[in-house]
């Protein structure tokens, strides 16, 4: 199995309330997912592959919840890649050379029999954990937004996070409320509006996550 290891950032949307049931074990809000992510690779490598600095996304659609499977994934990666460096996020994004269930991107690829071909094209990403404002963007794919949960009386930004210390994602998120826009992909999400949204720092590999 080759070692791989991936540090960074991620901003992302799903059609779920605030909070996602799925963090809590409970099914999600309407009974389906659909849900886009961008990461932000700050420092990572594929064996001798280094992959600091790039930008990637996945755009996904489940009839249920995910553990029911039957779902549909679009992975965009950046057209700044090299064809090593795009094979190589490939491959982690499609959980191979990864541990069965170890991460988030091993579940989210067997739950998905459907896997339409990656796209490669510029994509931005701004990420403001602390103040849960962010975007990302493929022009004429897709894009994410999200913004801090409004206090339901006031309208002032009301900040709560959520810790998971057996998470195979992230540890710590900060949550939020976001939307999702679609256009040229495979994939339509048609629900992601003013819906859960969260921000969290990753540190991956081929065994899991990595920290408390």
């Amino acid at each position: 199995m080759e070692q791989w290891s991936i540090q960074g950032e991620e901003i992302a949307n799903c059609n779920c309330n605030f909070g996602c049931p799925c963090q809590f074990g409970v099914l999600p809000s309407d009974g389906t997912c659909e849900a886009a992510v961008f990461f932000r690779i700050d420092k990572g490598h594929y064996g001798d592959i280094q992959l600091g600095g790039l930008l990637a996304a996945g755009v996904y659609k489940w009839p249920g919840p995910i553990h029911e499977g039957a779902g549909e994934m679009q992975l965009i990666i950046d057209d700044k890649a090299s064809a090593e460096q795009r094979a190589a996020l490939q491959a982690i994004m499609t959980g191979q050379d990864t541990v069965e269930m170890a991460t988030m991107w091993f579940i989210f690829s067997a739950m998905c029999p459907t896997k339409h071909d990656t796209i490669v094209s510029p994509i931005s990403v701004e990420i403001n954990a602390e103040d849960r404002i962010g975007k990302g963007s493929v022009a004429g794919v897709v894009e994410v937004s999200a913004e801090p949960i409004p206090n339901i009386m006031s309208g002032a930004p009301h900040r709560v996070g959520i810790r998971l210390p057996n998470g195979f994602e992230f540890g710590f998120a900060e949550m939020a409320k976001g939307s999702t826009k679609t256009s040229g992909g495979a994939i339509d999400l048609l629900k992601n509006s003013g819906t859960h949204a969260h921000f969290a720092s990753l540190h991956l590999t081929g065994e899991g996550r990595v920290g408390a």
